[in-house]
């Protein structure tokens, strides 16, 4: 549906065709109507949705996990994450994902962001907390999903981009988000 403020930019869907439904992601493959009469083509990934969590400890540092990412061919390090549940509410999954992938729980969660991914082909919408007031415990990893579980000062965090092995765009931003809060309740 086109918003009344930007209607002239609007691309009418008039032919809409299933490419793959899988477990995680739907393509497709939609035929639409540009604002200039022409037709084109756009390769779509619909996905539920995520959360991404900062966790951090009482003496100032961030839990992270480090495990082998398939489409990348390698093993990077990363901010806690996971897809949503049909129904779940964001709140819930990142409180079940910290849980499950690193162990830990949290005193408290704030939401920090919510921004789409990539949303010049995908709809993915990822949810991002800051979870504080830690207490480590016992993780459970999904059956597939294998991982190391790191505590980092920004200074080794900050080390880990410049090497490429924190390399995802999650991650990164709230590494700066994190270090700006940290220069904020310095001055």
């Amino acid at each position: 549906m086109s918003d009344n403020k930007h209607g002239h930019l609007y691309e009418k869907t008039i032919a809409s065709t299933p490419i793959y439904d899988g477990r995680i992601i739907k393509v497709k493959v939609d035929d639409v109507l540009l604002p200039n009469g022409n037709t084109a083509k756009r390769e779509i990934v619909n996905h539920q949705g995520a959360v991404a969590i900062l966790p951090l400890t009482d003496d100032g540092k961030l839990v992270a996990v480090r495990q082998f990412r398939k489409p990348l061919e390698k093993t990077i390090v990363e901010i806690p994450a996971g897809k949503l549940e049909p129904g779940e509410e964001p709140l819930q999954c990142a409180i079940r994902e910290l849980e499950e992938e690193t162990g830990y729980t949290a005193a408290s969660f704030e939401h920090l962001s919510s921004f789409y991914t990539s949303p010049g082909f995908a709809d993915e919408l990822l949810h991002v907390y800051i979870a504080t007031g830690l207490t480590k415990g016992e993780s459970r990893p999904d059956d597939d999903e294998f991982v190391d579980i790191l505590e980092l000062t920004l200074e080794e965090a900050h080390k880990l981009h410049r090497s490429g092995e924190i390399c995802d765009a999650k991650t990164v931003v709230s590494l700066f988000v994190w270090e700006n809060r940290l220069l904020q309740s310095r001055g």
